[in-house]
């Protein structure tokens, strides 16, 4: 994937910037031991930092169908990484410096994105855009002055190119089967459910309109709205009021 940036700058550097001039694009460390051995003009784009960046993470799975239109599996979303680069210019004059920092300049101001066209490998496989940004301020944690100072260089001017590459590399989930109408239904409401057979005694449907079992006759024929008679105590309490007198 980094190695795909880097092919896609070099071919952009010197399609649109340097266009044909004997002037060499490398990404070395431009530490002072490799500035002594520079004898050719040359752009130099060092990778000096690599972190992910978190706005544009997301949550949640992608969908992956078939020719049916069918999930066959999900996806995590892929997650962006930041690449810093540090674009210096080396010539003999200062002068010819600054006019190639120039260019570059006016070269990367015309992208907000890798060109789609230059994409290649991975980065055109996943069809999304790389978008990058040139010369902006540093972070608060960071600072040129703080690089160069590793490096073990000098302070030249420079440009500070970063490129938001988006990476795949996570497990696949297989999905289960579709869900069909097939199986259980529920109804809610005072509608009786419709009409379907029965499978082995299947239990009520939650929701439905529940059936109260006939009620079992009495023993004179006539249907009893209290069900089926239980053994079990009955007790009748009556009172008597008298006509007016005492029995006594």
């Amino acid at each position: 994937m980094i190695h795909e940036v880097d092919d896609v700058l070099r071919a952009l550097l010197r399609a649109e910037v340097l266009e044909g001039a004997q002037i060499a694009v490398v990404f070395d460390a431009p530490t002072r031991d490799w500035a002594a051995k520079v004898n050719a003009p040359t752009v130099n784009l060092y990778l000096y930092d690599i972190r992910e960046d978190m706005r544009r993470r997301e949550r949640g799975l992608h969908n992956e169908y078939d020719g049916h239109g069918t999930v066959i599996a999900r996806r995590r979303p892929p997650r962006y990484f930041k690449l810093s680069y540090l674009i210096t210019a080396w010539t003999k004059r200062p002068e010819d410096e600054h006019r190639l920092l120039s260019s570059l300049l006016a070269c990367l101001l015309r992208y907000e994105a890798l060109p789609p066209e230059r994409l290649t490998g991975t980065l055109q496989e996943i069809g999304a855009a790389v978008p990058m940004s040139i010369a902006l301020p540093p972070p608060e944690d960071r600072s040129f002055a703080d690089v160069w100072s590793a490096l073990g260089g000098e302070l030249k001017p420079s440009l500070d190119l970063v490129i938001s590459v988006p990476v795949t590399a996570s497990p696949t989930y297989t999905a289960g089967p579709p869900v069909t109408d097939e199986g259980l239904r529920a109804g809610f409401g005072d509608h009786p459910p419709e009409p379907r057979a029965r499978r082995g005694g299947g239990l009520p449907v939650y929701g439905g309109k529940s059936v109260r079992p006939a009620p079992a006759p009495d023993a004179e024929g006539a249907a009893s709205d209290s069900g089926p008679r239980r053994a079990g105590l009955s007790l009748r309490i009556t009172e008597r009021r008298g006509g007016g007198g005492d029995d006594g």
